[in-house]
């Protein structure tokens, strides 16, 4: 069994909580690539509309900061 860090596909956490971070890897990594068909996965674990906002909102913000750190060189040596 894997932790949530290392591995959260393996990680004993809720199927939303399983959904809402395949929902945002996706995200992180292809955003053009989020369809209706993942709304309707978050919608089916219990997420509304408003949350499905607040996650990809909140994911795309970490995603822009973390790029801005890197073009930067934050935390670099």
């Amino acid at each position: 069994m894997e932790s949530l860090q290392s591995d959260y596909q393996s990680a004993e956490i809720s199927t939303q909580d399983r959904t809402m971070l395949d929902y945002v890897v996706k995200l992180t990594k292809d955003a053009t690539k989020v369809s209706r068909d993942d709304h309707a996965k978050l919608r089916a674990v219990g997420f509304d509309d408003r949350g499905i906002l607040q996650i990809t909102l909140i994911a795309s913000w970490f995603n822009y900061i973390n790029r801005v750190a890197d073009a930067l060189g934050v935390g670099r040596d």
